[in-house]
């Protein structure tokens, strides 16, 4: 029986370092100030540390929403969405492997970019969130959230997105449509 892989730590180092880069690229793009861009409202986990429910087969990673509320305010209205994204180390690293022209690095910027914008998209009432479920995502919001992610990263000079954007091609559609 074939256990799942998790990121190692150098592998990990690259997620942390890929999450400063996407979080710039997102805010940059959406033109958000530091008082709006919303780090405390999201936070990135790696599948190691994943409750079962944040686990899917199949997506690199999900974005789940909880709710949360300042503990020190017992009325309802101190409560707030807190989105996490749920990156799933086995299929991100399964693609890899698979295919020698895709490199991790870059594969990380791109599904965290693309992951980012969901939670953008969310908060900003862009797309309604439904359920904890990427699988709940209509096919036209993961299109354009994919065409998205490639304006963003588009003018990125990174050696190897050009073979993670042939990856996803298939997803994007062009901005604006």
């Amino acid at each position: 029986m074939k256990t799942d892989r998790y990121f190692n730590r150098a592998e990990l180092e690259q997620v942390d370092q890929a999450a400063l880069i996407c979080e710039e690229l997102v805010n940059d793009y959406y033109k958000l100030s530091s008082g709006q861009w919303l780090k405390n409202r999201y936070d990135i986990k790696t599948a190691r540390d994943l409750a079962p429910h944040e686990r899917v087969t199949g997506p690199f990673a999900q974005v789940v929403k909880y709710e949360g509320r300042k503990s020190d305010v017992p009325l309802g209205s101190s409560r707030f969405s807190l989105y996490t994204v749920c990156v799933q180390d086995p299929a991100i690293l399964a693609a890899v492997a698979s295919r020698r022209n895709l490199v991790l690095f870059p594969f990380l910027v791109y599904v965290l970019v693309h992951e980012l914008v969901h939670v953008v998209r969310f908060l900003t009432f862009s797309h309604r969130y439904e359920h904890a479920s990427e699988a709940s995502v209509t096919l036209a919001e993961e299109r354009k959230v994919h065409g998205l992610t490639y304006a963003i990263l588009a003018p990125l000079s990174m050696e190897g997105m050009k073979q993670i954007f042939d990856f996803f091609e298939k997803w994007r559609v062009v901005h604006g449509q």
